[in-house]
């Protein structure tokens, strides 16, 4: 049967495509209307949508759509040529079907257009995302003109960018049936960590901020790798980042060892995207017998299948050289006649990184300065003598002075208020 969305060129596949056809072919007599009602519904939960349903799942499918003219316009905003005739003739029929009002009863209609939410989050997106593509339906809804109607979605597209990699900061890797590809999945629970939060470590968070707002502004840029203590906020900085940088067009993709076979393929899947990506390595570090190393030491000396200009690899560890050094790697008399070649090619794998930034356990003064900081920040009402006279039996059975052991100290403390 003919829907109205066969004719656009642009945007094609759109998300939600059946229930969109479905519903602009309804009416009274339709044998389908409670399924499509019910579509409409789930969709309306996994979102966590309010208000006018239809409007809202047209706006959804708008913002995940990845098509030349949305790529093209993602971070940058209004781009020339042809294209833009073709995108305005989509925008036009997507204006149309804005405004579509289905014959169906009166009732179900007005709670389909005012509809009140669960209050339940998404399940599938967080609420800051939710709520642009709400204020992105109200929006559209409003235009006056096609015009007016393509140059909101331009802009959509310039603030926050398109489909997946524009509407979430972090990423996970789903390994597929195939050995060489993979899924980049979003994560949508971010930890909101910023800079302001890690106390101390001011020299590292200058030198990690340099070297990410280098990558943003299109300047050189190194690979990065943050070593040290366990604890010391390593991989607070890196999550903290990227929630600093998010809306310069700045992404993270998660990453772990038994994974790096993909990496190649991560790489050919961003590289063509208007935004900056870190590949993100938390607690790297490999084993004598482990050679997934093989795949990274690849993408950082470049080749081929070189790291792409929008693609910078942040990785953390406890140890400088990425590798535990034991007897048996220092012996010359290993049956293996390269075994020696192989540890020394581990080693220089830390080479690779340029940017090499140290976070030390904190002295004594230090440790307690964090507590006291955060003891104010969390509205801890104690003395400062006992707050840390405990915090220093604290830390004496819970992995010695660290930030991380300090803020678990004042998570204790919370939870005996």
């Amino acid at each position: 049967m003919y829907s109205i969305i066969d004719d656009l060129i642009l945007y094609r596949n759109l998300k939600f495509e059946d229930t969109i056809s479905e519903f602009w072919t309804l009416n009274k007599d339709s044998v389908d209307t409670s399924k499509t009602i019910a579509g409409l519904l789930e969709v309306a939960g996994e979102y966590g949508l309010d208000g006018n349903l239809w409007e809202n799942i047209l706006a959804l499918a708008l913002a995940y759509n990845e098509n030349v003219y949305s790529k093209a316009t993602e971070i940058i905003g209004e781009t020339k040529g042809s294209i833009n005739t073709f995108a305005l003739h989509d925008f036009k029929i997507f204006r149309d079907l804005f405004h579509y009002v289905p014959d169906i009863e009166d009732e179900l209609l007005d709670a389909i257009s005012h509809y009140v939410g669960n209050g339940r989050d998404s399940k599938l997106v967080n609420t800051r995302v939710r709520d642009r593509i709400l204020r992105l339906s109200k929006q559209l809804s409003s235009a006056k003109s096609d015009e007016e109607f393509k140059n909101i979605v331009t802009e959509f597209y310039k603030e926050y960018g398109v489909g997946k990699f524009g509407l979430n900061k972090a990423f996970r890797i789903e390994e597929s049936n195939d050995l060489n590809s993979a899924n980049i999945i979003p994560i949508t629970r971010v930890e909101h960590v910023y800079l302001k939060d890690i106390i101390g470590y001011d020299i590292q968070k200058k030198k990690l901020t340099h070297n990410t707002e280098s990558f943003i502004n299109g300047k050189p840029a190194n690979n990065c790798l943050l070593y040290g203590d366990a604890g010391t906020g390593k991989s607070s900085s890196v999550k903290a980042i990227v929630n600093e940088y998010y809306d310069k067009g700045l992404r993270i993709i998660e990453i772990y060892k038994h994974q790096f076979r993909y990496l190649s393929d991560i790489l050919e899947q961003l590289k063509d995207r208007n935004y900056k990506f870190i590949i993100y390595m938390d607690d790297l570090s490999f084993e004598e017998s482990e050679l997934e190393y093989k795949y990274l030491k690849a993408i950082l000396e470049g080749g081929f299948g070189k790291r792409p200009e929008n693609v910078l690899i942040y990785a953390t560890s406890n140890r400088r050289h990425l590798i535990r050094e034991s007897f048996r790697d220092k012996t010359e008399t290993d049956e293996e006649l390269h075994s020696r070649d192989t540890v020394e090619e581990k080693l220089s794998l830390s080479a690779r990184f340029g940017e090499k930034i140290y976070y030390g356990s904190p002295d004594k003064k230090e440790f307690n300065g964090i507590v006291l900081s955060l003891a104010k920040k969390h509205g801890i009402d104690m003395d400062e003598k006992e707050i840390l006279a405990k915090a220093n039996m604290w830390e004496l059975s819970h992995g010695g002075m660290s930030g991380r052991s300090a803020t678990q100290f004042i998570t204790y403390l919370q939870g005996q208020k």
